[in-house]
């Protein structure tokens, strides 16, 4: 695992841990505000309904001021008209102005009456003018309307988003530290385990390679001795699709910790993919396989030349290697923006429309479930392709359509 890899889990790890973060503090700060603007709502209705009966019955409800601490329900449920000016206007049967009473500046009375005769005959009974509240009810002698003026509400709803807001903010900023500072400890354990995992693959390789010339080596013996049969025949062929997946998983290993080693130039793309792929000219035109190239000139990349010429060689070989007989495999480079440049390589394949193409770069992964090597695969060329793609920040995708398979690569 190089560096480059490192640095993107950390970026990953770093970029989930402080979106789940946000989304948590969104819905805690959501489910706050949403919940005091229900309970202001709500109190400001009860408070509504209250006006209405206290100034049809006259009771004690108009006290101006409480010097007692208020309970926790009176939190949730306070009426508001104790902390706002509120009022009441009556009107007669026919319509009169009759009556206002209520905790207002005596000043605001024409404007309240303005308000009120132009809201009389309002269908709904209740509702909000700017930060008036108000709600009408009919009376034995005509109609009664009363008003509570919610700007503290508001101003408190203003506070407690501004406030949310605040925290959120704070919070995921020490988060985003938090998690900066820790995030080293966490992936180290990841590089770790793919230490081992490398060391182990390396280690296995190697005790792997003595049985295995012993065993060529006596079947060979025994073939000298006995003559051929299909016996020794099929052993030695075990004994080198074996020793080709020892060499592959070493390979594999080995290019992982080289990745930092690259030598990361401005290459001429267009170059280095068509010299790479007219070496398989001969082995496209013994295979009666036409090959097709669609390369622009001058595309340029910053990259190890190398790592190219390896990433055409796996999908030319492999497209050469699976291609219908007497089908066509295209090559085409193109660039992609002006950092990146687009690499495909299509092939015929006409039983490819029920083939789960996202298995395609799971290492071993075959989709001959017979795991013939008439061909030679083991499976894990394209995951190579797709290690590649991954260092020079790209993807690699598999298109099936009108029969041709297409594997298309972004690098940048």
């Amino acid at each position: 695992m190089n560096n480059r890899t490192i640095e993107r889990i950390r970026k990953r790890f770093i970029g989930i841990t402080m979106l789940a973060m946000l989304l948590a503090m969104f819905f805690i700060g959501g489910a706050i505000w949403l919940s005091s603007l229900f309970v202001s709502r709500r109190a400001i209705k009860s408070s509504l309904d209250a006006l209405l009966v206290s100034d049809m019955v006259y009771d004690e409800a108009f006290q101006e001021y409480y010097v007692d601490a208020p309970t926790l329900n009176e939190a949730f449920s306070s009426n508001v008209r104790r902390q706002a000016d509120y009022w009441v206007i009556r009107y007669d049967d026919e319509g009169r102005f009759v009556s206002i009473n209520g905790r207002f500046s005596e000043k605001n009375t024409e404007y309240f009456l303005q308000i009120s005769d132009q809201i009389k005959n309002d269908p709904t009974g209740y509702g909000q003018r700017g930060r008036l509240w108000y709600e009408s009810s009919d009376t034995p002698d005509g109609k009664a309307i009363a008003f509570i003026d919610g700007t503290s509400e508001i101003n408190a709803l203003s506070r407690l988003f501004l406030i949310s807001l605040i925290v959120c903010v704070a919070g995921l900023s020490v988060t985003y530290l938090l998690v900066v500072h820790f995030s080293d400890y966490i992936v180290a354990s990841e590089v770790e385990n793919f230490s081992k995992q490398n060391d182990f693959i390396t280690n296995a390789s190697h005790e792997l390679k003595t049985p295995l010339a012993v065993i060529r080596a006596n079947t060979e013996m025994s073939r000298m001795i006995n003559g051929e049969d299909e016996w020794s025949e099929s052993t030695l062929k075990q004994i080198d699709h074996m020793s080709g997946l020892i060499a592959n998983l070493v390979m594999i290993s080995k290019a992982q910790e080289l990745e930092d080693k690259n030598v990361m130039t401005k290459i001429d793309a267009s170059s280095v993919v068509e010299n790479t792929v007219k070496t398989f000219e001969s082995v496209a035109k013994q295979e009666g396989i036409e090959l097709i190239l669609n390369i622009v000139p001058g595309v340029t990349l910053t990259a190890d030349a190398s790592k190219i010429m390896q990433l055409v060689t796996i999908l030319v070989d492999n497209a050469i290697k699976y291609c219908d007989e007497k089908g066509s495999v295209e090559v085409s480079l193109s660039q992609y923006r002006k950092e990146a440049i687009r690499f495909s390589v299509t092939n015929s394949y006409k039983e490819g429309g029920n083939v789960d193409y996202n298995k395609f770069f799971e290492r071993f992964y075959r989709e001959d479930k017979s795991h013939n090597i008439d061909k030679g695969g083991y499976g894990i060329g394209l995951s190579i392709a797709e290690n590649i793609c991954r260092q020079y920040n790209g993807d690699i995708k598999a298109v099936w359509k009108n029969e041709r398979i297409s594997f298309v690569c972004i690098l940048y």
